[in-house]
């Protein structure tokens, strides 16, 4: 990794925030890298509950029909139908515990339609790291977000995934060379050496 005690610095516990986009079964029964995945995710969430680094789960809730807007109901319309969406598989895959919170969201940002910018505003995090499902729609309308409104916004590279490898990769691509990517190996080792 490249300018360590920089890194370090922006990984800082303390201003810190880990966002667990999305692991809701539903979707992780989908991606191409499931073992492997969970473990890494397991991994992350296990070392920042170690750090006391505050943990965001986010949960895809569907607005009702008559109030989801019409640009998405247009394009989702056309796209093919591969989410069984039964009660159990919104279920977390990866479950919270006490002092966690859970942002039920309706859009592909954590920033829009949540509180989520409140708290970590209120909490002095300048620091959002990202692992979850999507790469290519969440993590990456997350990140650019997060970057845009001034946050330090790290993608934990085999802490996400997709349906859609290609898409996955291209997207990691896309982000390389605007904000930090790293592996949990590495943001682990990070965070121990601190």
């Amino acid at each position: 990794m490249e300018n360590i005690s920089e890194i370090a610095k922006i990984l800082n516990p303390k201003s810190s925030a880990l966002v667990i986009w999305d692991v809701q079964r539903m979707l992780v029964d989908g991606i191409f890298n499931k073992e492997d995945f969970l473990a890494n995710t397991d991994r992350l969430v296990q070392s920042a509950r170690q750090k006391g680094i505050p943990i965001f789960f986010t949960k895809i809730t569907p607005l009702p029909p008559r109030f989801e807007s019409p640009a998405r109901r247009y394009l989702m319309k056309n796209r093919p139908r591969r989410l069984a969406f039964t009660p159990e598989g919104f279920d977390l895959a990866v479950r919270p515990q006490e002092g966690d919170t859970i942002l039920n969201k309706n859009t592909a940002s954590i920033f829009v339609g949540t509180n989520f910018e409140l708290q970590v505003r209120n909490a002095n995090l300048s620091t959002i790291i990202f692992s979850g499902i999507a790469t290519e729609i969440g993590i990456e309308s997350s990140a650019r977000d997060a970057l845009n409104r001034g946050f330090f916004p790290v993608v934990v590279t085999d802490a996400v995934s997709s349906s859609d490898r290609e898409a996955h990769t291209r997207s990691l691509q896309n982000l390389k060379n605007m904000m930090i990517l790293l592996t949990s190996t590495d943001l682990v080792t990070v965070w121990n050496a601190g």
